[in-house]
């Protein structure tokens, strides 16, 4: 039986119906005049992954407190869906992560436990913590719920453009691309799927190549939101089979689509959320037909934001 099917994804939608932005289409006629971009950067919480939390949290019993770990990305969606739903959450974080993600998560009203990446393991604390406190844990990516939730932005890109022909998604732990690839090859199997990743962390490309899962170091690049050091089991199981291609680019290439993206649509979109224009603009992703990039997050602050893309010397 399949990790997730396409009428998991359509649940999805109706739950986090009126609760989770539908987000606009836009379009730089730089790009190419069939090029779209999914502003997932506008979404609640600045990032797709508002809408694989509140579908998980949706399906829990009421008054169940959770725990998740997070970057910062998941966090704050887990950290704004649980006050949504009258809960408490629990947020483990790295200790270096953004200090805009940092604040932003506590300030939906989480508490945060921070831990060293380097020598601590994120998903050990998790699940002591869970254990310990009676919490249900909110995996970031490799949970069916979490997955469907990620998919509906490829419900709602399908339903923009019905005549897409390639969809191009970041990849980290590989939930969005997963729930996002199981709409895409059951609604419009002839479309292509390209997950795009930093080449300082490329496990899903080796993965592809190898036939299985291979874990990388965690790797260092500023795409904080894109440092899984190897695809998630389940979601593994789905982007095998359904994702054509994966393709990378390098922080220098990120920050080029960040200030372009800047410059000519006048939106902040964080170097994770850009890495698909990047791909686009250094022709990783070939443009033709009808291409959708998702745009998926924002959540980068002013000052670090100004530090990447000021031009050096």
């Amino acid at each position: 039986m399949p990790v997730i099917e396409l009428e998991d994804v359509r649940e999805a939608a109706q739950r986090i119906a009126g609760v989770a932005h539908r987000t606009p289409l836009l379009t730089s006629r730089t790009l190419g005049e069939r090029v779209f971009l999914k502003g997932e950067c506008f979404q609640r919480g600045g990032a797709f992954k508002f809408r694989g939390a509140y579908n998980k949290l949706s399906t829990l019993p009421d008054g169940q407190d959770v725990i998740a770990f997070s970057s910062g990305n998941h966090a704050q969606a887990v950290a704004l869906a649980a006050r949504l739903r009258g809960i408490r959450a629990t947020i483990v974080m790295p200790e270096d992560a953004p200090t805009a993600k940092l604040e932003a998560t506590r300030g939906y009203g989480a508490e945060v436990i921070t831990y060293d990446r380097w020598t601590e393991n994120r998903e050990e604390i998790g699940a002591r913590l869970a254990e310990e406190r009676g919490l249900a844990l909110v995996k970031p990516y490799d949970d069916p719920l979490v997955m469907a939730g990620q998919g509906t932005v490829a419900l709602e890109v399908l339903e923009d453009l019905p005549e897409l022909d390639t969809l191009v998604v970041p990849v980290s732990g590989g939930g969005l691309i997963a729930g996002c690839a199981t709409v895409l090859k059951a609604l419009r199997p002839g479309a292509r799927v390209i997950g795009v990743e930093p080449t300082a962390g490329d496990d899903h490309a080796r993965s592809k190549a190898a036939g299985e899962r291979v874990r990388v170091d965690i790797p260092r690049t500023i795409a904080d939101g894109l440092g899984a050091p190897e695809p998630g089991e389940l979601t593994w199981q789905v982007n095998r089979e359904l994702v054509d291609e994966f393709v990378t680019v390098d922080d220098a290439e990120m920050v080029e689509a960040m200030a372009f993206l800047f410059d000519r649509l006048k939106i902040v979109v964080e170097p994770s959320g850009a890495v698909g224009v990047a791909a686009l603009l250094h022709r990783r992703v070939p443009p033709d037909g009808t291409v959708a990039i998702v745009l998926s997050g924002g959540n980068v602050g002013a000052q670090r934001f100004a530090e990447l893309v000021r031009p050096s010397g």
